[in-house]
């Protein structure tokens, strides 16, 4: 039997996910849609594979890896995210993950990379591994190392035409912190309008 811990705050995505694992014989799904009933499952059922989405409502998906690894260096965690950018992929794996696949892959891609990771292997969705590759082969990305994960996040809501408040209404904060970030991220990027700061997060979503 294997136990797969579920965890992201949509119902219906969660729904959605548990449909395309039930095809695993073995398996023996358990749900989370918070990160204090994902540690709670976790310590009890000690599952074999966490599916975990990167971005939890009032949480960060990846704090929360933290915390399992905390809970138990060995736990194979599978990330699962709406972002197919190889630097989300890059950064979660820098985290401790065992492997990263975007919701837009395929249901036999979900699969495998459940029982890949289940199995002790890595694995990372097929487009953005080949994507990852070659931003580290080419050198491309490097200014984008320098970002927090949160940084990234605020750069690709700005790629979508929000507006600074309409990004701290989207991640739950303040005002002052989405434009401190900001003012951060010219500094790391050696930009000086935030204008320069759309540029980069539309050619990101290009590449």
């Amino acid at each position: 039997m294997m136990k797969i811990l579920l965890v992201d705050d949509h119902v219906l995505v969660r729904q959605g996910v548990r449909r395309l694992l039930s095809a695993i014989p073995s398996a023996d799904i358990y749900e989370a849609a918070t990160s204090y009933e994902a540690l709670t499952v976790f310590r009890q059922q000690s599952p074999d594979i966490v599916v975990l989405d990167i971005s939890l409502a009032g949480s960060s998906g990846l704090e929360l890896l933290k915390r399992f690894l905390i809970e138990n260096p060995n736990a194979k965690v599978l990330m699962l995210s709406m972002h197919a950018e190889a630097i989300y992929a890059a950064r979660a794996v820098q985290a401790g993950a065992r492997g990263y696949i975007s919701k837009g892959a395929s249901a036999e891609e979900l699969v495998t990379a459940v029982l890949r990771v289940a199995e002790g292997k890595r694995y990372v969705e097929r487009e953005i591994a080949t994507d990852l590759a070659m931003k580290q082969f080419s050198g491309d990305g490097d200014l984008l190392e320098r970002l927090t994960m949160r940084e990234i996040e605020i750069l690709r809501l700005l790629g979508e035409g929000k507006s600074l408040s309409a990004i701290a209404g989207t991640l739950n904060v303040a005002y002052k912190t989405v434009a401190n970030a900001c003012s951060l991220m010219k500094n790391k990027l050696a930009v000086e309008r935030t204008a320069d700061l759309i540029r980069m997060a539309l050619e990101m979503r290009k590449n």
